[in-house]
């Protein structure tokens, strides 16, 4: 039996799995409402950017590469906000607040007429999606017990990277035949599945009592917070200036049909499912070495992308390694929060997605600047590789600095000094 409780009642194992399988599928809907629209690109374009693409398809990709960004943009607003006004809120209510608003969300986006109003639902749609992750991963890391934690934080990310091999494919297929808006009234039904799977099975969790917003704010004065923020911010943007404009990347650079674009998308998520499984173990074994690990993998994966896209191996052989990069990361970058935020878990767990949604931002905005400038489909690939590199370098600087406290004798808990006081 797991100390775990549902009120009074321990949990066993069989339930503790049912529990995180419920988180995880939460963790598949949100998949699918972020990735998608990758997919399904050119659809969006069309259909919400009429006169552009009849004159100009490059820019009319590149300005719906936008829908992405205010996804990702909504992630970055919600992810702190929540997070550290609800930290005292039961876990379990605070989570089905959150996907009722998804399911909400979703469905507007749906249905909203003009590009306009899609780009500030999709903003508004991305509210929870931090918060959800966080507080997911609190959770999942209770359940699973001392030792486990980056394994709890990656069975609930499972949710995401199994959403990229199987619901990301076949909602981006049903997009592509039955019309993109289709597509997320899916994603809604998921999330709909998903609130009720959470009644059933998740146990009750209280909140942190003793939790404020003013206590968990405080995170955003260590510097190791900021440092780990933007590893995830920058390092992450490697990965969306790819996944992005995938779908031109494939009809144009590699000269295969649209219907390739979901079986590519696959091999992308089976890439993700495998990176976080092993990235969660590792993490738990050495975090720094996990960091600097994966970070060249992806590196080596982009270039070799940018390199031989234009064949079908050297695409689903990029691919796949960036995926699995990406997502063996995630879980070491949030555990590294996690550290350094010390008390502040609540806006620590949620601000990770924050961070990578930075990197989502950035690199789908640096790609489309560099289409709409003529470079090219292959010129996003190039910019994930910079700021890849830039992730490696802000992860040394960090880590350099743990290394000099310790030389200097300093054996205080990660995240315990301030800005302020680094330094003096």
């Amino acid at each position: 039996m797991h100390p775990s409780t549902d009120g009074p009642t321990l949990l066993s194992p069989a339930r503790i799995r049912l529990a995180l399988l419920a988180l995880a599928l939460g963790g598949f809907g949100i998949g699918a409402t972020e990735f998608v629209a990758m997919g399904l690109l050119p659809n969006l374009a069309a259909d919400l950017l009429p006169s552009l693409n009849a004159v100009d398809p490059d820019q009319a990709n590149a300005q719906a590469g936008w829908l992405i960004s205010a996804y990702a943009l909504g992630v970055v607003v919600g992810a702190p906000t929540i997070a550290a006004s609800a930290a005292r809120w039961p876990r379990k209510a605070l989570l089905l607040v959150l996907l009722t608003a998804f399911t909400l969300g979703t469905i507007a986006s749906a249905l909203l007429p003009s590009f306009g109003l899609v780009l500030v639902a999709r903003f508004v749609a991305a509210l929870p999606h931090g918060a959800y992750f966080g507080i997911a991963s609190l959770v999942a890391a209770d359940l699973m017990g001392p030792g486990k934690r980056a394994r709890g934080v990656a069975f609930v990310l499972s949710g995401l990277t199994i959403s990229n091999v199987i619901g990301v494919p076949a909602i981006t297929w049903l997009g592509q035949v039955y019309g993109w808006r289709i597509a997320y009234f899916a994603v809604a039904v998921i999330f709909a599945a998903t609130f009720l799977a959470v009644i059933l099975l998740v146990p009750f969790q209280a909140g942190d009592p003793q939790a404020t917003m003013r206590e968990e704010l405080k995170a955003f004065g260590r510097l190791q917070v900021w440092f780990a923020l933007s590893v995830g911010a920058i390092g992450f943007g490697g990965l969306f200036a790819v996944y992005t404009y995938v779908a031109p990347l494939v009809t144009e650079i590699t000269k295969l049909p649209a219907a390739t674009v979901p079986l590519v998308l696959v091999v992308i998520g089976v890439g993700m499912t495998v990176g976080n499984l092993v990235g969660g173990a590792l993490a738990d074994k050495s975090v720094r070495r996990t960091i600097y690990g994966f970070f060249g993998v992806m590196i080596v994966a982009l270039i070799g992308l940018a390199l031989s896209a234009q064949f079908l191996v050297g695409l689903l052989i990029g691919v796949f390694l960036i995926g699995a990069a990406a997502a063996a990361l995630s879980p070491a970058i949030q555990s590294r929060l996690m550290d350094v935020a010390q008390g502040s878990q609540s806006i620590a767990a949620a601000t990770n997605h924050s961070a990578l949604n930075i990197g989502n931002a950035l690199g789908a905005y640096l790609g489309g600047v560099a289409i709409s400038a003529g470079f090219g489909y292959l010129a996003p690939v190039w910019i994930g590789v910079g700021l890849s590199v830039l992730g490696v370098i802000l992860a040394t600087a960090s880590f350099a600095i743990d290394r000099s406290r310790r030389s200097q004798g300093i054996h205080l808990p990660y995240g315990t000094q301030s800005i302020s006081t680094f330094g003096q």
